[in-house]
């Protein structure tokens, strides 16, 4: 039976309402009272600013007026301490004429004449990347998938998948090319297109990969049955000697697998270090950066069903994150070049919405257990790249925005129809972090370990923190983090900083918050009744309930001995970010 299309949380709302009934029949939980303790005297060096990088399959919303504005709110100021965003979008070069739809787009780089000549064109690429540096921000280049005239099985070329029906998505444009001279041509032109445009000092700081997870269906072999991980190397070979042509000192990252990449990814770095370089006939690749992509499990549907509430699965993203830490310091070649984890995320598909019947555990995304989620994730890699040594450079959360689709449909996204999620404000807050890590240590952590083995289930929250500062502030995140979507305590925080200068006077504190009731356009568009096309009045309620809510401000703090104690209560699943200024 075809599914019936709705708005993604009608299905959430019921679940919300049943809890809600459920918990107001019982005693609230008494609050579990957690100590953060954060010493500003004992830095642990730079704040490495991996939440910058954004990812989406679709590169045609880039333009579009929601796509302007949300990679402007994700990039933030321009003059940004952490440096620039970065974003990385599939399907650059495939053929067509831009127009948009789930998991597809196009940009007609290049086509052949009649005689079979090429003809490139960059306009549509252009309107990419100048958005991109418009907003101060940088492309992390995508090199894929192959155009049309050059795909060696091309017919047919655009797929019939949709987010409802499935459908054959893996179709010419994953195929290897049919003339790798004219491949590595066009690699060479792409590029030198991009330092002519925006000039070597801009270009050189951007960094370039090719393919998408050709370990899974993204790349067809050139023979049936054929040696994909040869037809990759190849591909990758000729497409890096093209681009280091026009930019001799680019930075070229693989395999981008899906997941760790296993053996694939092993052989791949193999085939780099001791390999003959398909394109030049020499020893070796000139591998600069290793990605691959790492996903959360949060089961299927039918578990959903049985559970009757959403489980996240922290769990297996970062057990597959520790898995690829591991396959890049096996080698010494390896482990100490930068990585990119090119797809960071809860579930492995931003395109599935959440329909009546169908997907409804995707509903997660319009709430604040995304936004938990997601700085628990982020902070947890870290730690995990600081204790294997690793030399991480961002973790590419795959997830943008879907035009002219209801309001908050359940993609994953980071805003619906130009509005904001509780999500995008766990970014804004990470803006607003300072430049150098401190220590931070709470009662309420469960473990990294724990977590790599299990996730955090059971009766106890994992409630955490991320501290930084810089000049004259100390800034500092706390979250209260539960895989399960179902009710649970508040964390009742005594947040104790050590440390603070001397001279620091006047000390005065900010709270912001993300949680049900703060900085969450989804309540209020709920509170309404869910209105699938809100009265301009709605919207400028919606609009407003989806910026960073501010919950203290200006507090002074009183300071004795460098020392202070800090209050606050977090709900499950709410993210706070606390500021000492002087």
């Amino acid at each position: 039976m075809k599914p019936v299309r709705v708005i993604a949380s009608a299905v959430i709302v019921v679940s919300i309402v049943a809890v809600a009934a459920q918990a107001s029949a019982a005693p609230a939980p008494s609050p579990v009272p957690v100590t953060i303790t954060v010493d500003a005297a004992q830095p642990m060096g730079s704040l490495r600013p991996i939440w910058r990088w954004c990812g989406y399959d679709e590169p045609n919303y880039t333009y579009a007026p929601n796509g302007r504005k949300l990679v402007n709110q994700f990039t933030g100021d321009k003059s940004s301490p952490f440096g620039p965003a970065y974003f990385r979008t599939h399907n650059l070069l495939v053929t067509g004429d831009g127009t948009p739809k789930p998991k597809w787009g196009s940009t007609n780089a290049y086509t052949e004449d009649a005689a079979g000549n090429p003809v490139y064109s960059w306009t549509i690429i252009d309107r990419i990347f100048d958005t991109y540096i418009a907003a101060g921000a940088k492309p992390y280049v995508e090199v894929g998938f192959m155009p049309k005239a050059l795909s060696l099985r091309p017919d047919p070329y655009e797929h019939n998948w949709t987010p409802a029906r499935g459908g054959n998505l893996y179709t010419g444009w994953t195929s290897p090319p049919n003339n790798y001279e004219k491949w590595r041509e066009l690699n060479y032109r792409w590029a030198k297109h991009c330092v002519e445009k925006y000039g070597m000092d801009e270009v050189k700081h951007w960094y370039w990969e090719v393919w998408n997870e050709p370990n899974i269906g993204y790349l067809t072999a050139a023979q049936r049955g054929g040696n994909k991980m040869q037809d990759y190397c190849r591909i990758w070979d000729y497409a890096a000697d093209g681009i280091r042509k026009a930019i001799p000192d680019a930075i070229i990252s693989g395999a981008e697998t899906a997941g760790d990449g296993g053996q694939f990814q092993r052989d791949f770095i193999e085939h780099c270090i001791n390999g003959t370089n398909y394109a030049t006939g020499q020893k070796g690749s000139p591998l600069g950066m290793i990605s691959f992509h790492a996903k959360g499990n949060m089961g299927n549907s039918r578990q959903y069903r049985q559970r009757g509430f959403v489980r996240m699965g922290v769990s297996a993203q970062l057990s597959t994150i520790n898995a690829g830490f591991n396959i890049v310091r096996s080698r010494p070649e390896t482990a100490s070049l930068p990585v990119v984890i090119g797809e960071s995320d809860p579930d492995g598909c931003a395109a599935c919405q959440s329909y009546e019947g169908l997907y409804p555990e995707n509903g997660y995304r319009n709430g604040s257990i995304f936004a938990a989620y997601t700085i628990e994730q982020l902070t947890r890699t870290m730690d995990l790249a600081d204790r294997d040594k690793i030399n991480i450079k961002g973790a590419v959360t795959w997830a943008f925005e879907f035009e002219d689709q209801p309001i908050f449909a359940g993609f994953r996204t980071l805003s619906t129809q130009g509005i904001a999620l509780p999500v995008l404000n766990t970014f804004r807050m990470l803006n607003k972090m300072g430049t150098t890590r401190l220590t931070a240590t709470s009662t309420g952590d469960i473990g990294l370990d724990t977590i790599l083995r299990q996730g955090v289930r059971g009766a106890n929250s994992d409630v955490q923190a991320l501290a930084s500062k810089d000049d004259k502030r100390i800034t500092i995140i706390a979250w209260n983090y539960h895989d399960d979507e179902v009710p649970g305590p508040d964390a009742q925080v005594s947040l104790n900083i050590t440390g603070i200068p001397a001279d620091a006077a006047n000390v005065k504190l900010t709270e912001w918050r993300v949680d049900d009731t703060h900085s969450n356009a989804h309540t209020a568009w709920v509170n309404m009744g869910s209105p699938k096309t809100p009265t301009p009045q709605q919207r400028q309620q919606i609009e407003a309930a989806s910026d960073l809510a501010t919950v203290r401000t200006d507090v002074q703090v009183p300071v004795t001995g460098g020392a202070a104690t800090v209050s606050l209560t977090l709900p499950r699943e709410a993210v706070s970010l606390i500021e000492l200024r002087w």
